[in-house]
């Protein structure tokens, strides 16, 4: 009945509006009637366009690090919303919201016949037509990315006509059937702007007034009421109107707000005293800014990881089949995204990482990072460098938008050249082709004619002959397990020339190791054995993660879960975990880079927390120390710690920062990281090393003190002819044993021109 008491008047206005000055007659109604009935009604009420959320852990909590919006909106609940709000909007919008139907049929008459002889399309609506505009409107801003499209669907949608106006009376008469009056008002306060980029109830209430919009008192529910009337003149946000002649501000929103409340007085909704009480009040916002992107996490030192979580939801079909849609999912789907961050170690590494490396540096473009991954998972939980994350083409000195730990691909750099960081691979590889820690191995040849290698991948022939130096003086011979500790270039050399060098390059392979800058296939010259590949800090730490998990490495991943706005879980990319070499091979190269830290004279031991818990690692320098890595990992947590230069050449060796030798900056950052991280998250102990890998009587037990027996001091003698030269040499059956390894017993001479032993 009701339906059709509503159409029949509709009828009226087709009619007026089709024969203006004409008395309207009974045909005339009809002919409306039918008229009216067969414009469109069905209005699709899809979710409005929602502001996504990135969160990260604080122990069991999780934290808002970033917001991201087209529209700042936080679509909430009816019994979120406060019924301070709920009447305000009533009393002011629409008094008869709960008594009429669809329409407010005298104030609709009233603004159509006003347009008729000539006036504008003016008041009338209730709260429902209004709901229902404005649901017209955020699809024209959903709907299309293309701005134009968007601006004359816009105009459409709000075109000064009866046409228009009627085309919203029939959709209103629809959506009056199909949901209740609280639902109605609910969408209506969850969609409707309240001037600049705030839309929805409780954006408005976090923006103007720092809390919820379930926290509304009568006061701050009626000012944010008046806003709607005419955001740009009203909101209460900007400088001018608030000195609009007021003793108090805000003259003009002032005076709405007193129309709301009198308004609810007159309807029975607040009592005189406290309509009394409100009025007195003057509007004093509390504006709580909602960063939107990135540029928010930077309170938690975290722009860059956050940058990094954006640009693995662009490259994620999970969110869309294309880059826009990805992004438009983000901006507007209402996403709650949970991260792997953990707060609380991301400031303990940024505080160690910018104790050491200033975010500029006069003269010099240098710079350092350090990132942590977990082993098993792939999950990053810090992600630090020494600048200020930024977006801004205009940012200053010490700010850039390049993240130093990551793939250019995702926001970072070019990459570094690793240096001997790069030497796990060689070693994975010696072990494969069954040679063992225990071989002694020349240290005397400095020039490599490529002539001495092979490369079974590609034609290495014509590259140009290799000139090597080792950073000290060393014995005529090393064990490779010393080699490994003390980080000797010659014997990996020597190493390289009795290797397959596409082999090297394709356990780095396995291990997830790829260029920063196209992901693409690495160098593997016999140069390339000193790490000069160009790679990112997260994915030397992913591969060391991969070592210490026993052979296994696992994608890095930034996300640990996602909650669309209804509620339901959307799945990310989640870590593909594969096994890089056998777990005989990955325990003693555990074995081996323990020393790393351990070994009196090893590379690492300024960085040795000295905490108990097993650690692997590997240091890492180019030519003139102009690139520095220190790598490490425990069962628990990998990590990579970059100090060099961005750009340009400068000799750490040679420079000094904030007071500090530049080649040891790398270890002052990470030593109280890895402490803290390893009380955070302990670590157990590595797998046992495979006895015919490590070879030679002092390395047979693999546990801690036959490496400091085997392993000797600083000058790579200890050990002398009873665990090197002819007596073991290694039998070539660790790897075979495993069913992995292409190697036959016995089958490759181990020793270099003046050292090993055979096979």
């Amino acid at each position: 009945m009701s339906f059709v008491g509503l159409a029949v008047v509709a009828g009226v206005l087709v009619g007026v509006l089709a024969l203006p000055g004409a008395v309207v007659t009974g045909n005339a109604v009809a002919t409306g009637v039918n008229a009216f009935n067969s414009l469109p009604s069905y209005l699709q009420i899809t979710q409005p366009a929602q502001a996504s959320s990135i969160y990260a852990k604080d122990g069991s909590a999780n934290v808002k690090i970033a917001t991201f919006y087209t529209e700042n909106r936080t679509d909430v609940a009816s019994d979120q919303i406060a019924q301070t709000a709920k009447d305000a909007a009533v009393a002011a919008e629409d008094p008869r919201f709960y008594t009429e139907g669809a329409l407010d049929i005298s104030g609709t008459i009233r603004g159509i016949l006003a347009t008729t002889i000539g006036g504008d399309v003016q008041g009338g609506s209730s709260i429902t037509q209004q709901y229902v505009k404005n649901v017209l409107v955020e699809r024209c801003a959903t709907e299309y990315s293309d701005a134009k499209k968007a601006d004359a669907c816009y105009a459409q949608v709000t075109a000064v006509t009866p046409q228009r106006k009627l085309k919203e009376l029939r959709y209103a008469i629809t959506v009056e059937k199909k949901y209740t009056k609280s639902e109605i008002l609910r969408g209506y306060l969850n969609i409707v702007g309240f001037g600049g980029n705030v839309y929805g109830i409780q954006a408005a209430a976090e923006y103007y007034y720092g809390v919820s919009a379930a926290q509304l008192d009568a006061n701050q529910a009626a000012t944010l009421i008046a806003i709607i009337n005419n955001p740009s003149n009203l909101r209460i946000d900007l400088p001018g109107n608030a000195a609009n002649g007021s003793a108090n501000g805000y003259k003009l929103t002032k005076a709405r707000r007193d129309y709301v409340l009198r308004s609810e007085l007159k309807h029975g909704m607040i009592t005189a005293a406290a309509e009394k009480a409100a009025i007195a009040q003057p509007i004093t916002p509390k504006i709580t800014d909602s960063v939107n992107g990135c540029q928010a996490a930077t309170k938690y030192d975290a722009g860059y990881f956050c940058q990094y979580v954006v640009d693995s939801i662009k490259q994620d079909t999970a969110f869309g089949k294309t880059v826009d849609e990805r992004y438009d999912t983000l901006t507007q789907g209402g996403l709650k995204i949970y991260t792997t961050l953990d707060l609380k170690q991301q400031k303990v590494a940024q505080d160690a990482l910018s104790a050491y490396m200033p975010s500029t540096v006069s003269g010099l473009n240098v710079g350092a990072s350090n990132v942590s991954v977990e082993p098993g998972t792939g999950q990053i939980l810090t992600m630090v460098q020494n600048t200020s994350y930024t977006q801004s083409a205009s940012a200053g000195a010490g700010s850039t938008a390049v993240n130093y730990n990551t793939d250019q691909a995702f926001g970072g750099s070019t990459g570094f050249q690793t240096g001997s960081s790069y030497k796990a691979f060689t070693l994975a590889a010696w072990l494969e082709a069954g040679h063992t820690l225990s071989e002694y191995v020349s240290t005397t040849q400095h020039d490599y004619p490529v002539s001495e290698f092979s490369n079974s991948c590609v034609n290495i022939n014509g590259t140009p002959d290799w000139s090597v130096a080792n950073a000290e003086s060393v014995p005529s011979s090393m064990s490779v397990l010393d080699a490994t500790a003390e980080s000797i270039n010659t014997v990996f050399a020597q190493m390289g020339k009795q290797l397959d060098l596409c082999t090297i390059r394709n356990i780095a392979k396995a291990f997830d190791v790829h260029t920063a800058a196209t992901g693409g296939t690495l160098s593997s010259t016999p140069s390339s054995i000193l790490g000069v590949n160009e790679i990112s800090p997260l994915t030397m730490a992913t591969a060391y993660a991969g070592i210490a998990n026993g052979g296994v490495v696992c994608t890095p991943i930034a996300i640990d879960s996602i909650t669309g706005a209804n509620g339901r879980s959307i799945t990310p990319t989640k870590t593909t975990c594969t096994r890089a070499v056998p777990t005989n091979i990955a325990n003693t190269m555990a074995y081996a880079l323990k020393t790393v830290l351990t070994q009196s004279g090893a590379t690492g031991v300024l960085a040795n927390p000295n905490d108990g818990v097993d650690m692997l690692a590997k240091t890492g320098t180019n030519d003139n120390a102009e690139q520095n890595w220190l790598v490490t990992s425990t069962t628990k947590v990998a990590t990579a710690t970059w100090v060099g230069n961005v750009s340009g050449s400068t000799d750490f060796y040679d420079t000094y920062i904030n007071g500090t030798y530049g080649y040891n900056i790398k270890f002052y950052i990470a030593k109280p990281i890895l402490q803290s991280l390893d009380a955070a998250y302990g670590g157990g102990t590595f797998g046992t090393p495979d006895a015919t890998l490590v070879g030679g009587s002092s390395y047979s037990s693999g546990s801690s003190s036959s490496t400091s027996a085997g392993a000797g001091g600083s000058t790579g003698t200890t050990g002398g002819t009873s665990t090197g030269g002819t007596s073991t040499g290694g039998t070539g059956t660790g790897a075979t044993g495993t069913g992995t390894s292409t190697a036959s017993p016995g089958a490759q001479a181990s020793g270099g021109s003046s050292g090993g032993g055979n096979g």
